[in-house]
Order: C-alpha cells, then sequence, then structure tokens
C-alpha cells in the first residue's frame, strides 16, 4: 500500500473508530467518516465499499494482534499448547477486546447481522474455537459449540455484563461457560 494510501486507511479506521466511540453507529456515515478524516468520500467507498465493509475493516484492524498470537509459537494462544488452555486463554483474549470495543462489537453485528457467520473475523474466530473444541472433545458438535461460545460477545450483552462487574466477570463467565459445555463427564 502507497504510504499516502495507509496513511488515509489510518485516518479512516481512527476517524470511524472517534464518530462510532463519540455518537454511536447511527451517526458513522460514509459522509462523515470522509469529512472526519479529511479524504473524500469516493477514497471511503472505494476502499471500504460501504459502512458495512467499514465496520468489518475495523474489526479485522483491532482484531489483527490477536489473529498474530493465536497464529504465532512462540504466543501461550499459538499451537503447541493443550487445546483447553489455547481456547481458555483466546476467550480471554476476546474477552479483552470486546470490553474496550463495545461500540464496534454492536455497531459491527447490527451492520452485518444479514451475513453474520460470513464475516471474515467472525470466520476465523470461528475456526479456531471450533478447532479448539473438536482437539479437545471430538466427541462433541464443535462447530456448533464455537457458534454457542461467541454469542457470549454480543455486544449488547458485553455491554450489560461489563457494566456490573467489568471485564473480568465477562472474562470469568466464558471461561466458566467453556468449561461447561466442554466439561466430560
Amino acid at each position: 500500500m502507497r504510504s499516502d494510501a495507509a496513511r488515509n486507511h489510518r485516518a479512516i479506521l481512527r476517524a470511524a473508530e472517534d464518530l462510532l466511540e463519540s455518537h454511536g453507529a447511527e451517526h458513522v456515515s460514509l459522509d462523515r467518516v470522509a469529512a472526519a478524516a479529511g479524504v473524500g468520500k469516493g477514497t471511503v467507498f472505494r476502499r471500504f465499499g460501504s459502512r458495512t465493509g467499514l465496520f468489518q475493516e475495523l474489526l479485522a484492524d483491532r482484531a489483527a494482534a490477536l489473529s498474530q498470537a493465536i497464529d504465532s509459537a512462540e504466543s501461550p494462544l499459538g499451537p503447541g499448547s493443550p487445546p483447553s488452555e489455547r481456547l481458555a486463554l483466546f476467550l480471554d483474549a476476546l474477552a479483552d477486546l470486546a470490553g474496550r470495543n463495545v461500540a464496534l462489537f454492536s455497531a459491527h453485528e447490527r451492520a452485518c447481522a444479514e451475513d453474520k457467520y460470513a464475516d471474515p473475523t467472525y470466520l476465523r474466530w470461528h475456526g479456531h474455537v471450533r478447532a479448539l473444541i473438536a482437539e479437545a472433545r471430538p466427541d462433541l458438535d464443535a462447530e456448533f459449540l464455537g457458534h454457542t461460545l461467541l454469542a457470549s460477545f454480543d455486544g449488547d450483552l458485553v455491554r450489560h455484563v461489563i457494566a456490573v462487574g467489568g471485564v473480568e466477570r465477562l472474562r470469568a463467565s466464558v471461561r466458566s461457560l467453556a468449561a461447561a459445555l466442554t466439561f466430560r463427564p
């Protein structure tokens, strides 16, 4: 990516995030993002295509470090650790990410509602969770349980849970759910 294109990309994502945090998703339009980023609307439209594309890219950007960690052998989230440990650590990291980005999680869900299960970031997370569950408990329906665990990160639910107990409550609750779902009698 050219340096001016990279600079514009960062400015657009920053502007979208600022608008989202200060005014809510209903006030994030390609026009407003372009104006706040100091670029033309066409630049935003060509790069992201729509509000949905913008929110997808913003979530992918915020989740990039988590994606790198699950692929890195040097990370406790990465290959080499037992699947149940990796799952717990991934869910902890996702709880932290959701806690820091509640408005984005909610906006992303609404924008992607019609095709949520085809969203690239969701697919990545679900594939990872599904694979860890399948490795730890091949007797379970890992695909369904992966969706079930990820449903815990619904933006409105995250906001509700962290309002009383913070991210620590979310982290502990999702860990407990994962343990209960994958418990071997």
